[in-house]
């Protein structure tokens, strides 16, 4: 019984569920680069690269272990230009009697994906993602009559189930979080490490060329692409980590510098969204470098936690709300993107040097992500589906299933506090706290006012004038509700309309 076998372009682990049973002598492994999954937004050049390199070397691979394998190119003259496309041309160009697949991440190709399944001639079995921790099922189970979803809670279950820190039915050190000790501005004197950056290889320059020659409009620059594209490559880079970086990951992981984009963060995220590295395997292999005294616990609970928490916890959240989740706009956004998170032009140091670093490489850590472009869209106003799409553009690592929930959730609080339980707003202070962009910035982050204030200290008190009839009985924003209350209704009035003069400044114009 010959079995054609779809593999996606970001599930390239040997142990893929749709490979289960393969009969490498009658099977035969679809892998297509297809125009759709390339431009359904006009993704980072590097992100494409990466994907195409990943998938060609994932390919070479399988066909050294004497699987056939269609492997459809970008380029390739008969290129239907789709997923369920290639699906049907494989099907109409060879004897198969089923085809199995494994879930797909994103809801826009699980729609096409059940589609094609109800129309198709022949058996279409869909598998469970079993690369992921937590399987959607159990997260339903765990969210099952509860009024919200916090990822805390969340993690404590999957530290039990897993085991990971734990000591016997406790956590391990005594407490589950460490995230109080882990938020140290960068010391003078202190350098980020070295970082082990991947030479591309011979599939990785082609897949290069390609992207460069059929995708010239995309954001972004090729020139510094260094991403791992084979499960080896992969596994340097994570050993480097592990041995090099991990130690001083916790006490500087919320820590942002200009000119530093990786500081002490994994780089990893891109081979474990491909399926190039295992996340329990990854969050073990950390625990055993604290079990062997090598790193300490701040440092190794912080790690695990971006990957049993939050990576498992808004992969349940995307799967349990979508596609409604999609349309949330809680604080009822309806402002433009700036021009600036395109071009990087603009004053403000930080936001500059956030924009280069995703230009240039497909890539800002997560503090970078939340509390500069995040927090500054949020002050803005900026509607949740240009900034969903602007991050879903521009990171090498995003996909819609980790993307949207961060988004709209963390950052935006579209979804109303099913990710978050307040807003991530905040004035330039904790930009000042945690970096040294404002040191060299033309705005003066002390100022709360007038234009040559920092455009997030005049966007704030009026970010929460704005949205006081849906924010003012939140408990986490008591406190700066009763001291806007203080300034009395002049006062509020004038920060509300300086902070309306400073989006309009800064191109967050109403949408038509």
């Amino acid at each position: 019984m010959a079995i054609l076998r779809l593999v996606l372009g970001d599930q390239l682990s040997d142990d893929l569920s749709a490979l289960d049973g393969l009969n490498a002598t009658a099977d035969t492994v679809l892998m297509a680069e297809v125009r759709d999954e390339a431009t359904y937004v006009r993704h980072h050049k590097q992100k494409i690269a990466l994907v195409f390199a990943a998938m060609r070397n994932h390919g070479e691979r399988l066909t050294a272990r004497g699987v056939r394998v269609r492997y459809v190119r970008i380029d390739d003259a008969e290129n239907t230009g789709s997923i369920t496309g290639e699906l049907t041309r494989a099907l109409n160009e060879g004897a198969y009697e089923a085809v199995v697949m494994t879930e797909c991440g994103e809801w826009r190709l699980a729609e096409h994906l059940a589609a094609f399944a109800k129309a198709a001639r022949l058996p279409v079995e869909i598998r469970q993602d079993r690369r992921f921790i937590c399987s959607h099922d159990r997260f339903r189970r765990w969210a099952a009559g509860k009024s919200q979803l916090r990822m805390e809670f969340f993690y404590r279950e999957m530290r039990r189930a897993t085991g990971l820190l734990m000591n016997g039915d406790q956590p391990e050190g005594g407490r589950w979080n460490y995230d109080a000790e882990n938020r140290k501005k960068l010391a003078r004197g202190v350098t980020p490490p070295e970082r082990l950056r991947v030479a591309p290889n011979a599939q990785a320059r082609a897949a290069l060329a390609d992207v460069e020659r059929l995708f010239p409009d995309h954001f972004g620059s090729l020139a510094g692409f260094g991403w791992p594209t084979t499960a080896d490559e992969a596994e340097t880079t994570l050993a480097h980590f592990l041995a090099e970086v991990l130690p001083s990951f916790g006490d500087w992981q919320d820590a942002m510098a200009e000119n530093q984009p990786w500081m002490w963060h994994g780089l990893i995220s891109t081979s474990i969204n491909l399926g190039l590295l295992d996340p329990l395997d990854v969050c073990r292999r950390a625990e055993t470098v604290y079990r062997a005294g090598k790193a300490p616990l701040n440092a190794v609970e912080g790690f695990i936690r971006q990957i049993l928490g939050w990576r498992e916890f808004v992969r349940g959240v995307y799967w349990l709300k979508t596609p409604e989740y999609r349309a949330r706009n809680f604080l009822d956004a309806d402002r433009e993107l700036p021009w600036f998170y395109w071009s990087g032009k603009t004053d403000m140091a930080c936001v500059a040097d956030v924009v280069k670093t995703t230009r240039d490489n497909a890539y800002a850590h997560h503090i970078q992500r939340l509390m500069v472009t995040g927090n500054l869209a949020l002050l803005l106003g900026v509607h949740p589906d240009a900034v969903d799409d602007w991050y879903l553009c521009v990171y090498a690592d995003a996909y819609e299933w980790v993307e949207m929930p961060n988004t709209r959730g963390m950052a935006l609080f579209a979804d109303g506090g099913i990710v978050g339980s307040k807003p991530y707003a905040a004035s330039g202070a904790y930009i000042d706290r945690m970096s040294d962009y404002c040191g060299a910035c033309c705005y003066d982050v002390k100022s709360k006012s007038g234009d040559a204030a920092c455009p997030f200290n005049r966007l704030y008190w009026g970010f929460l004038e704005r949205n006081r009839h849906r924010l003012r009985d939140n408990p986490r924003l008591a406190m700066p509700y009763r001291t806007l209350d203080g300034f009395g209704d002049a006062r509020r009035k004038a920060l509300a309309d300086e902070a309306e003069a400073c989006r309009t400044l800064l191109g967050a114009t109403p949408i038509a």
